[in-house]
């Protein structure tokens, strides 16, 4: 009998345990509203709806919550079956579509504890993490906020989101050893740690509050050179002098217009007010650094990636509606989100075979239409031509009755 190994046994247990807390496909019609709950904090916000959009791979598997009323709002979450991130890894992953070109507007979505109320869900609502890509205007980026002791804190690396027509899938893991991945499309765009790429902890080292630089510190790294003399004379050169090659014009009349004087030109010898030449300072000490201490307020934190989750939703402001959500993954389990993502990755690759197909459309309809017309006006031009030969013939078989009728013997009428 074969045993297993330890490394068998605890792969076997960390395979188990790894689980899924939402996969939302909305691939059941209208069974999204009976999951996700819309806010009632303002009575104008935009209406979504499942949709495939205006071009799709498949009908089932394109379809994706869908924002569809220009100018508003959206305020709508669903609950994430609770857990606690404590050395698990955190897979938050989605698919976006902006297939109406969108100009400005958000599409990322907000991961939030159960302190979120629903109903009452808006802008201020506090969350823990804010992912996804966000538009306006030229500007495509892909947020990375996270939530650490009631402030949120921004990812200082720059992540650009795709601006095209097309299914994107967006990734954020945040791991137990406080590492983290940004994918797009599975390609990695910013990874690190959290404690260096979020502003979570204060610095390190401070700067010692009661250093102060010496008064007889030197810090300029040259003088001017003590031996170094005007000459003699050099205040005297003017800046500018008499066009030596100006000529009083002829028809100029001193009684009517004044002593004539030569325009004025930069005086090549001029060379600006006087300065020393300068030299190396012998004194110089170099810059002054101000010397640093350990700063008592940092504390080392190693659980900064520990939330607590429960509802995931959308909070968005869209210009232009038109947005499709999709696929949207809560996990602690990396492989499965890969294989969801491939998935994802290989219908986004059908769905522009569709999109050029919904493209060549309109142009397959315009050129049907053209040759319809075309056989229509040939049909009446053949009518046309038809009556033209019809109208000789028709003149000719008068013309001969007529004849046939003057042949004919006239009676006497008595």
């Amino acid at each position: 009998m074969k045993i297993p190994t330890i490394a068998a046994v605890l792969g076997l247990a960390a395979l188990t345990s790894a689980e899924v807390y939402l996969h939302e496909t909305f691939s059941d019609g209208e069974g999204w509203k009976d999951r996700w709950t819309v806010s009632e904090h303002r009575e104008d916000l935009g209406k979504m709806a499942v949709s495939t959009g205006e071009w799709y791979a498949d009908e089932n598997k394109s379809a994706g919550l869908r924002t569809t009323e220009d100018y508003r709002f959206y305020a709508l979450s669903t609950p994430v079956k609770p857990f606690n991130t404590k050395g698990k890894d955190l897979v938050i992953q989605y698919d976006v579509k902006n297939d109406q070109n969108i100009d400005c507007g958000g599409s990322y979505l907000k991961v939030f504890s159960d302190s979120l109320e629903p109903k009452n869900f808006h802008g201020e609502s506090e969350y823990n993490i804010m992912f996804g890509p966000d538009y306006c205007g030229s500007k495509a980026m892909v947020h990375a906020i996270l939530n650490y002791k009631g402030v949120n804190h921004d990812l200082k690396k720059t992540v650009s989101a795709p601006k095209d027509l097309h299914t994107h899938t967006y990734t954020l893991v945040i791991k137990p050893d406080q590492t983290y991945q940004v994918l797009v499309d599975g390609d990695e765009k910013a990874a690190g740690n959290l404690i260096d790429d979020w502003s979570f902890l204060p610095p390190k080292k401070i700067k010692d509050p009661n250093a102060k630089k010496p008064e007889d510190w030197v810090d300029e790294a040259e003088i001017d050179d003590p031996e170094d003399k005007k000459p003699e004379g050099y205040d005297d050169i003017p800046e500018f002098i008499p066009d030596p090659e100006a000529t009083k014009p002829e028809d100029w009349d001193d009684d009517m217009d004044g002593d004539w004087e030569a325009p004025s030109i930069p005086n090549p010898d001029y060379q600006g007010p006087w300065k020393a030449k300068r030299i190396p300072n012998p004194d110089y000490k170099g810059p002054w650094e101000h010397p640093e201490i350990d700063n008592p307020e940092y504390k080392v934190d190693n659980e900064i990636y520990v939330y607590d989750i429960n509802n995931i939703g959308f909070d968005l402001w869209q210009v232009k509606s038109g947005t499709s959500f999709d696929n949207i993954l809560v996990t602690d389990d990396i492989e499965y989100a890969e294989k969801v993502r491939k998935e994802s990755l290989e219908l986004a690759e059908k769905e522009k075979e569709a999109k050029k197909a919904f493209d060549e459309k309109p142009k397959e309809d315009e050129e049907k239409k053209e040759f319809v017309e075309e056989e229509e006006k040939d049909e009446e031009i053949t009518i046309d031509l038809d009556a033209e030969e019809e109208e000789p013939k028709k003149v000719e078989d008068e013309e001969k009755e007529d004849a046939e009728d003057a042949k004919k013997p006239v009676k006497d009428e008595l």
